[in-house]
């Protein structure tokens, strides 16, 4: 049996943070050691005061194949994972075409990934009106969530759930302990802001057309049917900090509830986005600069489980950079690469360690899908899907260093802290510098 063992005097350990080193043998973390307690028969790579951490595990992401390739496809965005430290990733149902709301649709979906992958890939089946009969057909096949939307997803095919839609499904979910993850937003009636454009190059404008109480309706529909049918509800990308309150009160009824946000949420802020800048348009939108703080807030209280990118991306002319009109363009943050460095950006400004970034971007996500004894933490027994990285280095995002197919990102010209310098997938590498192997990433299915 051969070994590997990678030293340094940081690794981020599910005891903390420790010198030493982890010796892999066939996939596995082996042990984790002192340096003088290397085995000799082991092939050593010692990476200094390098930062060794667990891959992270990014539990939302849209990589858009089969059918719309030319907005990502699998190559592209698992090599983008790879070379941002990410591991394992989770594929939602949209906006590939077929959407994966049927058990066919879901099977063209596992074809297409065939060969192209980077790193791991977990998939989600989607949630909309008239497919519950599929539902548990999806489940069996080995999704690991069902995502729905309860406002347009902005892919006619993917229309949102209603209320009785969720009453059908939500006893399914109960029954088999798949997750549903919900889009939050639940727009109040048709007068709302967004019927009146007076102005659509204005982000102040956009801002105003989904408001927070869309976000914090829509939460307190899944809490009442959460308590009605007790299955696990999970709240995607919250952006409005208003909906904390509510949340700390259902986490104090012990509901089966969990929470994510994103980088975007947590480094940017409305007032500094300029109006026709749709490379910002997300959904639910970017807030002020106070919700963003008080978003950190609810990451160190714990509110908020996890931090994962919500990798949206569409060929550039999609973005209507040349109009610059938000109430048009495609809603969306391409990050994919870049979510290690925006967070630890921030993180340690409001003094977050190491250690906090691990449980965020790794384990809480790994444990959030169901796989906290394999993924997300390094510990004897766990897949060895490591990630080296100099925490105290700065890079400025520039196109050509991003895989993922299209450039276009809010973050280009933004200097961060961080740089991954190597990945490694159950042991062996898969980005070292600009440079791949593979690919060998797996399909995972949920058993």
């Amino acid at each position: 049996m051969s070994l590997l063992a990678l030293q340094s005097t940081r690794i981020v350990t599910s005891d903390g943070i420790r010198s030493g080193a982890v010796v892999i043998a066939d996939g596995r973390i082996q042990s984790v050691v002192d340096a003088s307690s290397i085995p000799q028969s082991s092939e050593r790579e010692d990476f200094g005061d390098l930062v060794i951490m667990p891959g992270l595990v990014d539990t939302h992401v849209h990589i858009n194949e089969p059918g719309r390739t030319e907005w990502e496809g699998f190559e592209t965005a698992t090599k983008a994972a790879a070379a941002g430290g990410i591991t394992t990733l989770f594929e939602m149902p949209l906006n590939s075409s077929p959407v994966t709301t049927t058990v066919a649709a879901f099977k063209k979906k596992l074809e297409a990934a065939r060969g192209k992958l980077w790193v791991d890939c977990g998939f989600y089946g989607g949630l909309i009106p008239g497919n519950t009969d599929q539902l548990k057909g999806l489940i069996d096949a080995g999704v690991w969530g069902v995502k729905a939307f309860l406002i347009h997803s902005g892919i006619d095919e993917f229309p949102n759930a209603t209320e009785p839609d969720l009453r059908a499904a939500m006893p399914i979910f109960a029954k088999s302990g798949v997750p549903l993850l919900v889009h939050c937003e639940l727009q109040s009636h048709p007068a709302t802001p967004s019927s009146h454009h007076s102005n659509p190059w204005s982000y102040q404008e956009y801002l105003s057309s989904r408001p927070r109480q869309w976000e914090h309706d829509a939460i307190g529909l899944m809490i009442r049917l959460g308590k009605e049918y007790n299955c696990k509800t999970h709240i995607v990308h919250l952006s409005s900090a208003d909906a904390v309150p509510t949340l700390e009160e259902a986490r104090r009824d012990r509901l089966p509830l969990t929470v994510e946000t994103c980088p975007h949420y947590l480094y940017f802020c409305a007032e500094e986005i300029p109006d026709g800048e749709t490379r910002f348009k997300c959904a639910p939108p970017i807030r002020e600069r106070e919700n963003r703080e008080r978003l950190w807030d609810a990451l160190r209280s714990g509110v908020i489980d996890f931090i994962v990118s919500d990798h949206s991306p569409c060929p550039p002319e999609m973005k209507l950079l040349h109009e610059g009109d938000f109430m048009k363009a495609w809603g969306g943050i391409a990050s994919l690469q870049l979510g290690l460095p925006v967070v630890w950006t921030e993180a340690r400004k409001r003094g977050f360690t190491l250690t906090d970034v691990v449980r965020w971007m790794c384990t809480a996500p790994a444990e959030f899908v169901g796989l906290g004894k394999q993924k997300g933490t390094i510990a004897t027994g766990f897949d060895a899907d490591i990630v080296i990285w100099d925490p105290d280095t700065e890079i400025t995002v520039r196109p050509t260093a991003l895989y993922h197919r299209h450039k276009l990102t809010p973050y280009e010209g933004r200097t961060l802290s961080g740089e991954v310098m190597k990945t490694y997938l159950r042991g062996k590498p898969v980005f070292d510098r600009q440079s791949f192997t593979g690919p060998q990433g797996q399909v995972l299915l949920r058993s």
